[in-house]
């Protein structure tokens, strides 16, 4: 779930946002070009992130299709998170090694969690800093203009 992140429209911070593209009700089984619409994502980079391990194994169909399931998709939605965090992909990889390796991996799947949450606090902070140069700027420009 996405949280709306603009509490200076006066929008609310917790509001949930829906999906881009919400799976259709009663499946289970999608094609790569389905997957690729609903994640935005190419069959190219879906098929790169199987490659890589990034992906768990994915069903096949009887003539060799690719068929992704409703957790497959739940998956690529915590990759695409991933991603934003700006996680590099070896380090994805291997989360998605410690998932599959089972529950004694938990203590170490938390701790790269943690590396990159707080490398995330980081971009925060800068990004806070920056939007506050950004914002002086924009008033003392916004005072020569009238």
């Amino acid at each position: 779930m996405t949280l709306i992140q603009s509490s200076s429209a006066g929008t609310d911070l917790c509001k949930p946002v829906p999906p881009a593209h919400p799976r259709p009700e009663g499946r289970d089984r999608y094609t790569i070009s389905e997957v690729a619409a609903w994640t935005g994502l190419s069959a190219h980079t879906l098929r790169w992130y199987e490659r890589i391990g990034l992906m768990p194994h994915v069903d096949r169909s009887h003539t060799g299709q690719r068929r992704f399931t409703n957790r497959d998709l739940d998956w690529l939605a915590l990759v695409g998170k991933l991603r934003l965090t700006g996680m590099p992909v070896a380090d994805m990889v291997r989360y998605a090694e410690l998932v599959r390796a089972g529950r004694h991996t938990a203590g170490e799947r938390r701790e790269l969690l943690e590396r990159t949450r707080d490398d995330v606090l980081t971009r925060i902070a800068e990004l806070q800093d920056t939007l506050a140069v950004l914002d002086h700027k924009i008033e003392h420009y916004a005072g020569r203009t009238h």
